[in-house]
């Protein structure tokens, strides 16, 4: 159908592409600029034929995104007006860009013509995510000429195979600058009813490189976050000790040693036989790992992530492939040494209400349909130190390891996976940095979402560090640990969460099992 407003035509077109296209996840904030995207959306969603979010800040909006395409694994479409709306996703786009999470970014902007004038809300928004987004489309403002609707469809299927990595490539994010004139809107065409011609390319599978490995090589595998069920099937297919990380989704099996920080500081014998490591993902917790890693005595082997890309800090690694195979039996005696020296280091746990009984209460209440999203804080190392071997899915943040956006990511997880309960374990530092993110639209419907907060008053994560020792108690807790005395009752009201205030093992456990949105506030010392 016709349309007074070439813009309303051409964002109908790409966004009824787009859905057509199999994308399902919108996120939408409120402007001006980008009104004709907002109302093909919205028709779009008022069809049913796609999930439509609504946030008022687009800090939060990114991140919401991300964790939604996280967890489903598919490209999460997001659109903002123009200026600083566009300037506040970058966080989310840097996260994106570092995990190799597919994110479409519409942007709307000021046609050409009205760019470098000083037209209100106007800024350079080309570029702006310089290489943290796979691709940039300057799209001129529509006219209505012959051929546009045709592009707009093929721009959105370019966009979702450049965002999940169809060509090769590391998937992630795709932004197209969207400039519009006006008029900016109109009821029509309405996108619901539109059918435009959509065809994404195959996926491009190149052939995967592999390395044949010596036997006889005592071997650990290190899995980070990203590396998945690969690394348990690596490390149990050749008997060799496995050490990963909570976000890493490969922290279960018989090969799992938990205690392998303590170990590596402390059990220098079997530490020093070590001559090679196998890395999955992108290890990022602990110190003692990537010391291994620049010792001249050990090889450095690197498998590919599809998401995290590869990890090779050390710029030592003597192969970076996709498969590995050995080229004889691997003696499983290496493997048991490791897990008699991992038995002799449990210790039971004590009855009071630590970090290690906040973790291991944590990963005993998450199971089947559950999610468990970690905060990049001192909880996340904790949980490397305590958290038991279990096949639970856990995500967390670890491309650019920020605070930022941990409520929102969370939000997005619970917005898919709606079976389950999410739980996201953070510092209250953490909570604080995003608490504009607990403002959730009400049309999300009910979700079972659960805010774990080790409230310590502050950035304990920095006790560790050089300067804890080197500046004045003073000094140092104003730089570093930012004492926080944060209500954090009155927060859960203000934005009507349920809120559970927690200060002993039997409440925590009463907390874990509650459902809907609800805060649940940790007391640590």
């Amino acid at each position: 159908m016709s349309s007074n407003s070439p813009a309303q035509a051409f964002s109908a077109t790409l966004l009824a592409a787009l859905a057509k296209a199999g994308v399902r996840n919108f996120f939408l904030a409120p402007g001006a600029r980008s009104q004709s995207l907002a109302i093909a959306v919205g028709q779009l969603a008022e069809a049913d034929k796609i999930k439509l979010h609504i946030r008022l800040d687009e800090r939060s909006l990114g991140f919401t995104a991300l964790g939604a395409a996280l967890t489903s694994g598919e490209p999460s479409v997001i659109i903002t007006t123009s200026g600083t709306a566009v300037a506040n996703l970058h966080p989310a786009v840097l996260e994106a860009h570092h995990s190799g999470v597919p994110l479409i970014l519409l942007t709307a902007d000021r046609p050409h013509e009205l760019r470098g004038v000083g037209a209100n809300q106007t800024t350079n928004q080309v570029g702006l995510f310089a290489d943290a987004v796979r691709e940039c489309v300057d799209v001129p403002a529509p006219n209505g000429n012959d051929g546009e609707l045709r592009e707009a469809a093929e721009l959105a299927t370019n966009a979702i195979a450049v965002a999940m990595g169809y060509d090769g490539d590391q998937p992630g994010p795709v932004q197209l600058n969207l400039a519009f004139r006006e008029p900016l809107s109109a009821t029509e065409p309405n996108a619901a009813t539109l059918n435009p011609q959509v065809a994404l390319p195959n996926i491009f599978e190149p052939n995967p490189d592999f390395a044949l490995l010596s036997a006889a090589l005592p071997t650990v595998v290190v899995a980070g976050a990203g590396a998945g069920e690969d690394a348990i099937e690596l490390a149990e297919a050749f008997g060799w000790p496995l050490f990963a990380e909570p976000s890493s989704g490969a922290r279960a099996g018989a090969n799992a040693i938990l205690k392998y920080r303590k170990l590596l500081d402390e059990h220098a014998q079997l530490t020093n036989e070590i001559r090679r490591v196998i890395v999955l993902g992108k290890p990022t917790l602990g110190r003692a790992v990537i010391q291994l890693m620049f010792a001249p005595e050990v090889e450095v082997v690197v498998v590919r992530s599809k998401t995290m890309g590869y990890f090779d800090v050390s710029r030592r690694a003597a192969h970076v492939v996709d498969e590995i195979t050995v080229d004889d039996e691997v003696d499983f005696e290496w493997l048991e040494r490791w897990r008699l020296a991992d038995a002799r280091h449990t210790a039971d746990a004590g009855a009071e209400l630590d970090r290690r009984a906040l973790v291991e209460a944590v990963w005993g209440a998450t199971t089947g349909a559950d999610q468990l999203l970690l905060g990049a804080s001192r909880l996340i190392r904790e949980a490397d130190v305590w958290a038991p071997a279990k096949a639970i899915r856990v995500f967390s943040n670890r491309g650019l390891a920020g605070i930022d956006g941990t409520v929102a990511t969370a939000t997005g997880i619970a917005l898919v996976e709606r079976e389950g309960t999410t739980r996201a374990l953070m510092g209250d530092l953490t909570l604080l940095h995003d608490a504009g993110s607990l403002s959730i639209d009400k049309q999300d419907g009910d979700l079972n979402l659960q805010l774990i907060v080790g409230n310590d008053h502050g950035g304990t994560i920095f006790n560790s560090l050089e300067m804890a020792q080197t500046l004045s108690p003073q000094m140092f807790e104003r730089l570093f640990q930012t004492p926080q005395q944060a209500d954090l009752w009155a927060l859960a009201q203000a934005y009507g969460w349920q809120y559970l205030r927690v200060e002993s093992r039997g409440q925590l456990d009463e907390a874990l099992a509650t459902s809907g949105r609800v805060l649940i506030d940790v007391r640590l010392s």
